[in-house]
Parts: structure tokens; sequence; C-alpha cells
């Protein structure tokens, strides 16, 4: 499969140098050019023919907006990025209003950043893919049928830094007849989940979107807890979205989704917990553990930050330690083992 080609243009060295590093990182992106001049950008796109740009626009003037439009007039999609301020989101209204395939606002300061670069280049390989925002997963999702079946096993995996490549590579590789429900707790905002889910679902062979208040859980289908909200459990397995205060220092929380997953299947789920900062997922997984359930902790060689599944090992609650490319071979076996099987 040939890479996406990006082209990436911002007249801050500091974000030409952290994005150009991040989606060179990538496996399926080429970074094919960088300008620091916003002038210099048709010319490239003229020359280079990139399926994509990433355009930093900082000011309402030119030659910002002047080179938007001289790339989109060449036929290339673009995602805009601009300050997280009122200016910014008023700049990138304007570029929406041009043309712009999508668009991510960028902290002033450098804290989470990385998180910024990961809803980037999910909206970069959603544009080169000439998806809309809500296209993306309507298309892919259409053509997958969800079986409706009776939810007896549910599989929650949680995430933070260095989580949405982990995610994609853990569901892209999970079978279309896995017989669990799965939910993904990864910290991020509210339209980052969005895209996630949009991301996850041209990969996975089960459907994959955004939850919401009042869903069913059913065997085959992926549902991603939405930013800014808890995700639990009724009884009942219905879809609970919780304003509650953060708890881990985040909202949603990876404990919260597991402790209640706890309570409503205990030996019959499966906890995951990949790449991030700090602690989140700990308490849950003692939780499930103490309920009989089974908890996965990615192993420190492939996690981009070795926290929060290092707080499940170091606390003794993790079943099996897996690198990244095992997870989804372990998942499996946790759910025949959890419907009588033995390895």
């Amino acid at each position: 499969m040939s890479k996406i080609r990006v082209l990436v243009a911002d007249t801050s060295a500091y974000g030409r140098f952290t994005t150009v590093r991040y989606l060179g990182s990538e496996p399926d992106m080429a970074v094919v050019a960088q300008a620091a001049d916003p002038a210099e950008v048709a010319g490239l796109v003229a020359e280079l023919r990139p399926d994509v740009v990433s355009l930093w626009l900082d000011t309402e003037g030119d030659p910002g907006f002047g080179g938007l439009k001289r790339v989109l007039g060449l036929g290339s999609a673009v995602v805009a990025m601009a300050p997280r301020t009122p200016e910014g989101e008023a700049i990138l209204a304007r570029a929406r209003g041009l043309g712009a395939a999508d668009t991510v606002t960028r902290p002033v300061r450098s804290f989470g950043m990385h998180e910024v670069l990961a809803e980037l280049a999910e909206k970069l390989r959603r544009a080169a893919l000439g998806l809309g925002p809500v296209a993306a997963l309507a298309a892919v999702n259409a053509a997958r049928v969800v079986r409706r079946g009776p939810l007896h096993r549910l599989v929650v995996i949680g995430a933070s830094t260095g989580g949405p490549g982990a995610l994609r590579e853990v569901i892209s590789h999970l079978p279309k007849d896995l017989p669990a429900g799965v939910l993904v707790v990864q910290h991020m905002p509210l339209t980052s989940t969005q895209v996630l889910a949009e991301s996850l679902a041209l990969r996975s062979e089960m459907p994959v979107r955004l939850a919401a208040a009042g869903d069913v859980l059913v065997t085959g289908e992926v549902l991603v807890a939405p930013g800014g909200r808890h995700l639990t459990l009724s009884p009942e397995g219905q879809v609970r979205l919780e304003d509650g205060p953060p708890v881990n220092h985040v909202r949603p929380a990876v404990d919260v989704t597991l402790i209640a997953a706890a309570a409503t299947h205990g030996e019959r789920a499966v906890g995951v917990i990949l790449t991030g900062m700090g602690y989140d997922g700990r308490e849950g997984a003692r939780a499930l553990k103490l309920a009989g359930g089974y908890v996965i902790a990615q192993d420190q060689a492939t996690s981009v930050i070795y926290g929060m599944p290092r707080s499940v090992v170091e606390a003794g609650l993790a079943d099996k330690v897996a690198p990244l490319d095992r997870v989804p071979e372990e998942i499996r076996w946790a759910l025949e083992r959890s419907n009588g099987h033995r390895r």
C-alpha cells in the first residue's frame, strides 16, 4: 500500500519540527517537503503533487490565505491549523469556508502537542481519502453488518499518549467475528474522539462509531467513548455518559469504564491497558481482577509512554504483558478463556 504523501507548511520552526517528526514516524505517511514561507507552498504543491497539505494559518490576511487559495486551486486537499484561541477559531472557520477539508487547533503552549498531532494525522488521512467529517464513518460502517446477538463478553481498551497509533494496530487485527463487544477509552477531547472513531472504522473489520447515551452493547461492534464524558454501563448493558468530575485528572477515564465493566460482566470481561502517561486503568484493572476478569497490559518496549501499563504491571494486576503486535491475539485467547477454553 502506497504511503500518504504530505507537505507540511508552518511559519513556526518548532511547529514544523514537531509536525514533520510525528508524521514521519507514522508508517502510512511520508513527508515529501516542508515550507516555512506560505508563499512557497503553491510552488511546492505544483511540483510535488502531495496527497494532502498541512497548512498553518496564524493571521487573517495574506500570505496565509493567499497560499490556501492557490493550493486549493491546484486540487490538493488541505488540513488547516491555527492557534487555539478565539482568533484562531475565526481563522479556521474562514478556511473551512474557502474549502479546507478539515481543521485543527494547536495550543499556544507545547502541552498536549502529542494529542494534537495525533488528531492532525487522522484528519490528514481522512482528507487524503477524500472523506468528509461524517462520510468516513458512514461509508465504511454501511458495508458491515452488525451481529445483533446478545452481548456475552466485553473487551475494554484504554489508552492515552501514543494511543491512537496503538489502537489502530489492535483494532485493525481483530476479526469481524470477534465474540465480544469492544469499548475504547482514549484520553482525547470530543472532536478528536470523533476523528479517532472514523480512523479506526477505516481499518476495522467490525463497525466502529462514537458511543452515545442509551446505546446497547452488541457483539461485533466497537464503541469509542466520546471525549469529555465518562462512559459507564447500566445493569442491562446500556451505555451511560456522565459529566462527573475528572478521575485521574481525565475524562473519560479508563478506571470508570473498567469498574463498570467489572460490575456488569465480571469474568466475561477483558481489560486491555495500552500506552499512556499516568496510572489511569490501574484501579479499574483491580476491580476487574476481583470480579474474575482478565487483564492484558502492553509491554514497555512497544509503548510510547510506559505509564498506564506499568502501573498495572507493578501492581501485579496483569495476567499477560504483551508487545503491541501480540495484543490482538491475546484478546482472542482471553475471550476463548472466558468461554471455557484453556491454552
